[in-house]
């Protein structure tokens, strides 16, 4: 697997797991999931592009699964969406 495969499959599984989680009955959005992970729009919305390929420091991975409840083992997972 390339480093670019696995930006892909982390990207793709931050999306996904965003776009899943609901607190009180709302989604997450970019703009949130930035905040609360001290971070950029700009990196979550590159991150979820099909178009970019840039890869995520384990710091910051970890805080996304922390605030959105999932085991950060979840965002290596490989769906076959390509």
């Amino acid at each position: 697997m390339t480093q670019e495969e696995l930006n892909k499959i982390v990207g793709n599984n931050i999306k996904k797991y965003r776009l899943a989680y609901k607190k009180n009955g709302k989604r997450i959005t970019q703009e949130k999931l930035a905040e609360a992970i001290n971070s950029s729009v700009s990196l979550i919305s590159n991150l979820e592009s099909k178009k970019s390929n840039i890869g995520i420091s384990i710091t910051n991975l970890y805080k996304i699964s922390i605030v959105l409840e999932v085991p950060i083992s979840n965002f290596f997972e490989d769906n076959n969406e390509k």
